[in-house]
């Protein structure tokens, strides 16, 4: 064969993905799978959804519900979300103009990143933040600006809160209960916010997806109820964690229809629609009844303290939850071969993480991956008790390995 003649050019690889790397969580939830871990890394259930929810779904397939629904959800759907929010969050939202059926939470936050701002604006995140929010940022060309949650109560100073907000500032994205943290966030906190929204012209994104996931009498509040915040909030949910249904992939914005329209435009393009016979099956979810969340609260609640137990027997140290299903734990007083995995890229969160998952059986997050600079958070890591009470007490076994006295 001759050779060729034609000059070959490399291919043109887009470069809005080098600032930032693959899910860490995801990451470290096939370290745990090849290592045959006990999962409490990436945050998903091990329970059963609510057996009447999975009839709904079952029946839902089977009677044909399978094609594509309107792009911003069934109208079924979206009059059972604008009950719920009526009912639990203060918040009164028409179906038709204000509601948003979405691919899931993560789905949403990106849609409503890239239908808000332009290239050059600036989003407030508070550090730490869940992980998709700054790739969220970044793939839109917007910078995201942090305000630290400081330990050891992850909360913000007002001052600093404020020094952030400037004439870019487009969006604050909150999250309450918090992840990683467990923090809830005060109605004095959510004023403080709210505030500033209002004088600079801000909207607020907040992430309530573990809205019902609350413990010692906590209240769970939405900014977008507070006075004045109903034409600049997006208040974003899902299915996901109250029902143990995260692969269903099931989320939603509610938001005026001033911000609707344009996030509406971006989520058709996304995805299309999200799934017809899990948005079915969310109308009977969304009508069970309050001894529901309340067993769901117990459950986790007991989670909770088999989980914290066996971390201040380990010799870990942390601060108590206020919600949501996870905790972050200090490592610094554990003794544990920190040779045995070293890489020289890796933190040294991300070296424990390793350790934990092959050495002890216990898939957790390395703390850094919360944190933009990776130092912050480089001594700790974060667990997952939204476990059945048998998953949580192999953990527990697991973990005394560090301090076997």
């Amino acid at each position: 064969m001759k050779p060729s003649n034609i000059q070959s050019r490399p291919a043109h690889i887009a470069h809005r993905t080098r600032p930032f790397q693959e899910s860490v969580i995801r990451e470290m939830t096939r370290l745990g799978d090849e290592s045959g871990a006990v999962n409490l890394s990436q945050g998903l259930p091990d329970m059963e959804p609510p057996q009447e929810v999975l009839e709904a779904a079952l029946q839902a397939i089977r009677s044909g519900d399978n094609q594509y629904t309107f792009p911003f959800g069934s109208p079924e759907f979206r009059a059972a979300i604008a009950q719920k929010y009526a009912s639990y969050n203060a918040i009164h939202a028409d179906p038709d103009t204000d509601i948003t059926v979405t691919c899931g939470v993560s789905e949403a936050i990106i849609a409503v990143i890239l239908a808000l701002t332009e290239p050059g604006d600036e989003v407030i995140l508070f550090e730490p933040w869940y992980e998709n929010y700054v790739p969220g940022c970044l793939m839109a060309g917007v910078s995201p600006r942090f305000v630290s949650l400081h330990e050891p109560d992850y909360m913000f100073d007002p001052d600093e809160l404020r020094s952030a907000f400037n004439q870019k500032t487009r969006l604050v994205i909150i999250n309450t209960p918090h992840n990683p943290t467990g923090r809830v966030f005060s109605l004095q906190e959510l004023e403080a916010i709210a505030s500033l929204c209002r004088e600079f012209g801000v909207i607020a994104v907040t992430d309530e997806i573990y809205e019902y996931i609350l413990f010692e009498g906590r209240r769970h509040i939405s900014i977008g109820s507070l006075e004045s915040m109903a034409d600049r909030t997006v208040t974003i949910s899902g299915l996901g964690k109250s029902y143990a249904v995260t692969g269903w992939r099931i989320g939603w914005t509610v938001a005026c229809p001033a911000l609707s329209l344009p996030i509406r435009k971006v989520h058709d393009y996304l995805t299309v629609c999200a799934p017809a016979p899990f948005q079915t099956a969310g109308i009977t979810a969304l009508s069970l009844p309050e001894t529901y969340y309340v067993q769901m609260r117990e459950k986790y609640l007991t989670g909770r303290t088999i989980l914290l137990d066996a971390l201040t027997a380990a010799g870990f140290t942390f601060r108590q939850p206020e919600g949501a299903y996870y905790v972050m734990a200090d490592f610094s007083s554990l003794n544990w071969d920190q040779k045995k995995y070293y890489r020289p890229e890796w933190s040294l969160d991300r070296n424990f993480a390793e350790f934990i998952a092959r050495d002890i059986g216990v898939a957790v997050v390395p703390g850094s991956s919360f944190y933009i600079s990776g130092i912050q958070g480089s001594n700790s890591v974060r667990f997952n008790f939204a476990k059945k009470e048998e998953t949580l007490r192999e953990a527990a076994r697991r973990l005394l390995h560090f301090n076997p006295s």
